[in-house]
């Protein structure tokens, strides 16, 4: 197959990584090989950095759960546009609240939830798996301007009797907050068949005819429909009460609980054990479960239309909407690039840039965009090629010079580097059979000449 013209695939790698406008853009940032860091952190797996401090967080017990909540504290006070709250309830209980304002109906509220406590070590899917997908779809979500406001609830002691979602929904109630749904993941990463492999993926949805919670689970069903997942739904009603939905039932609250199936008994065979680790999820399966929240979610909190995406040409950055105020940052040192202000910005260095809009109430950042292309030309398609694409295993790239040094990169959609390496052969081979299915860039470069593809794993 021919290698796609560099130019061109030059201006949809910078799209794609830039962050979308639309639900299916923010579907394909949900970052797989995010996920499973941030479970390995959270779940005590391996060490993480919580206050400046190399730490391991392997308990999460409600009277041990410190750490894990400053954890969550400072991953969401890493987001834009995110105001966070710690809740202390009791002597030992916290829940961790961020809040995204919507800009035009900022009293209309959609709640997207899990709990942070456990019973064991370790714990990865009961609840890791939940708490980490609230904070991945905070990630993407918090990059847009939205009508809705957006609450991202962490709950403590759910362990022992669903105590913090208790008291956030017995506030609520008292306040008249305007809540419009609640979203509840509890256990969503265990799936019985080998994980990556073809199976049912069935999820359950868990409902009962309080408020608007029928509706509510159509609406997710229409999602469902609507983009393409790899998830197959169950559909349970009465749903059960033993998660932290059942408490804003009891306040006549519209909620429902989306997890792994216990109705076709396809749970976790390490419920409440510290046997319940990452290497036993389905990975895949969680990733789908976690595009199919953040499409409900950025549905329902309505995105405002500013587009924060970028289109790049070996000199030019140019940010795709139009009438704005503009301000080009430089990533590496997230500090604005005095009188970088149009639309349009023309790097004088190679580095990594982003830029920020401003319309009316509403500002977004796009995401850092790598630029090393500054005077080199593209290759042709006579010079360079790469192929098969779409990939199974093995991708080659094959050059019509030889002797002369080429630097590979490859990247996956939200622009995180997988793959660098050099070569000088006039044919290069790479292994790419172990990466998960999707879309991918391939950056490769001279001394004078550079091209980005489009790379289509299978």
């Amino acid at each position: 197959m021919k290698a796609i013209h560099p130019i061109l695939i030059c201006t949809l790698f910078c799209s794609m990584f830039c962050g979308g406008q639309t639900v299916q853009d923010l579907i394909n940032q949900v970052d797989i090989n995010r996920l499973e860091l941030t479970l390995n952190e959270f779940s005590g797996e391996q060490s993480t950095v919580v206050d400046g401090n190399t730490v391991t967080i392997l308990n999460r017990q409600q009277a041990n759960n410190e750490l894990a909540g400053d954890y969550l504290v400072e991953q969401f006070e890493a987001l834009d546009n995110i105001t966070v709250l710690e809740q202390t309830f009791n002597s030992n209980g916290r829940n961790i609240i961020a809040t995204q304002l919507g800009k035009t109906n900022p009293d209309n509220i959609y709640i997207v939830c899990a709990h942070y406590d456990t019973v064991a070590d370790y714990c990865a899917d009961d609840n890791a798996t939940g708490t980490v997908a609230v904070l991945e779809i905070a990630r993407i979500l918090s990059q847009q301007c939205v009508d809705n406001t957006i609450v991202y609830a962490l709950w403590d002691e759910e362990e022992i009797g669903l105590l913090g979602s208790q008291f956030y929904a017995n506030q609520a109630a008292s306040n008249g907050d305007n809540i419009l749904a609640v979203l509840n993941m509890d256990m969503v990463g265990y799936d019985g068949d080998a994980p990556g492999e073809p199976g049912d993926n069935e999820f359950d949805i868990d409902y009962r005819d309080i408020a608007g919670s029928v509706a509510m689970k159509d609406d997710i069903i229409s999602v469902l429909n609507t983009y393409t997942f790899d998830l197959s739904v169950i559909e349970v009603n009465p749903g059960t009460t033993a998660s932290d939905h059942a408490r804003f039932w009891a306040q006549g609250f519209t909620a429902l609980l989306v997890g792994e199936s216990w109705e076709t008994d396809d749970e976790t065979p390490f419920y409440h054990s510290s046997g319940d680790r990452v290497a036993t999820l389905d990975l895949p399966y969680y990733r789908e479960m976690i595009k199919l929240v953040t499409a409900y979610m950025a549905t329902k909190a309505s995105l405002i239309a500013v587009d924060n995406t970028v289109t790049q040409t070996p000199s030019l950055l140019t940010s795709n909407q139009s009438s704005a105020s503009y301000q080009w940052y430089d990533c590496n040192t997230n500090s604005p690039i005095s009188g970088a202000t149009n639309q349009s910005f023309s790097p004088s260095v190679n580095g990594v840039y982003a830029v920020e809009i401003t319309s009316g109430t509403c500002i977004e950042r796009s995401a850092c965009i790598v630029f090393d292309t500054l005077g080199l030309d593209a290759f042709s398609e006579d010079e360079l090629q790469v192929y098969p694409n779409p990939v199974k295993a093995k991708l080659s790239i094959e050059t019509a010079f030889g002797n002369q040094a080429l630097a590979i990169n490859l990247y996956d959609v939200s622009g995180k580097l997988l793959l660098n390496t050099t070569t000088s052969e006039g044919l290069t081979t790479l292994n790419v059979k172990d990466f998960p299915e999707g879309i991918y860039f391939l950056n490769i470069k001279s001394s004078e000449k550079t091209g980005t593809y489009k790379i289509v794993k299978e």
